[in-house]
């Protein structure tokens, strides 16, 4: 048996692409975009039709929505090669306004419905911040589930548990490079792999955490840098993997064992509740969070950018940037 076969066994594996022609190998059950993933993607030639498309359909339209009508293409055009759900990511530059992040989500799982595509099949991201845990709470009160996305530290898992979001993407690949560059040359790649690589270890804290408290939040690791990041979080609720390592799994047969176990989570951890003051403290007090967060934010806001250029390139927008 192949690592991915494996993997599959205690672990809902998700693919982390855009790239839906070359989902399917892989048999993900779910799956997930950001606009950086959709930006790569519609460069691509063999995507390029679905920006004509979108554009020759919808191009008389405010360019937000026009970037809706795009993603939810693509999200349609995923779920046609997995069996589960796709996230959708809400604008980034919305992040820090929790009615207009709940409106723009709105909108995406209308046009997903408009499409035939059914509310439970679509998960909404948002990025984690006070305000966007605050608009996934109102929809998933709704019936709309949410994809807490940009997830860096132990006070956004915990505000995402007590709004009770559907799911979050703790980004395992980003907080150990953070880690790595605050190391500099002092870094022992070999001593902080695996179990003691500091993203796997925010992983297993927070699924632990939620496991020993009765969280009913999906806990899916994100943000991959190699391998044995993700063969340490075998037993996660959920995976996002790139297509690259998801083939490095399809090619290893290296023996791979359950190392998150929902049934045995490990050392106690205390019960923890965040009103806004403390969850803003908690978040500032940690470093790490707070900074890849915000890094993360301007990333896919400038992503954005580039796509709806892409979209100005291509049609006319004249005062809509």
């Amino acid at each position: 048996m192949n690592q991915l076969d494996a993997l599959k066994q205690f672990t809902t594996v998700v693919a982390d692409t855009g790239d839906f022609l070359q989902i399917a190998q892989y048999k993900p059950r779910d799956a997930t975009t950001n606009p950086s993933l959709i930006l790569k993607a519609v460069q691509r030639p063999e995507y390029a039709p679905l920006l004509a498309q979108t554009l020759a359909r919808y191009g008389a339209r405010p360019l937000d929505e026009i970037m809706d009508h795009l993603l939810v293409r693509f999200g349609c055009e995923i779920l046609t090669h997995i069996p589960g759900r796709v996230s959708t990511e809400v604008d980034a530059r919305l992040s820090f306004n929790t009615s207009a992040t709940v409106a723009r989500a709105q909108r995406i799982i209308e046009l997903y419905q408009a499409e035939g595509v059914h509310i439970d099949r679509v998960l909404i991201k948002i990025a984690a911040t006070w305000e966007g845990i605050q608009a996934a709470a109102q929809l998933e009160r709704q019936g709309i589930h949410t994809n807490l996305t940009l997830l860096f530290s132990f006070a956004q898992a915990v505000a995402c548990g007590q709004a009770k979001v559907q799911l979050i993407s703790p980004f395992v690949g980003r907080i150990y490079d953070w880690y790595k560059k605050q190391a500099g040359a002092t870094w022992d790649e070999a001593a902080m792999a695996g179990a003691n690589d500091p993203g796997v270890k925010s992983v297993q804290r927070i699924y632990n955490h939620y496991k020993q408290h009765g969280i009913a939040t999906e806990v899916m690791g994100a943000s991959f840098r190699n391998v044995g990041q993700i063969t340490a979080l075998a037993g996660c609720d959920l995976l996002t993997i790139a297509p690259e390592l998801l083939a490095k799994l399809a090619d290893s047969e290296a023996p791979l064992a359950r190392a998150l176990d929902a049934a045995s989570p490990g050392q106690e951890s205390p019960a923890v509740q965040y009103d806004e003051a403390a969850f803003r403290y908690a978040l500032n007090d940690d470093a790490m969070g707070t900074e890849k967060l915000a890094e993360g934010i301007r990333a896919f806001a400038v992503d954005t950018f580039k796509l709806e250029a892409l979209m100005f390139q291509s049609t006319s927008f004249t005062g809509r940037i």
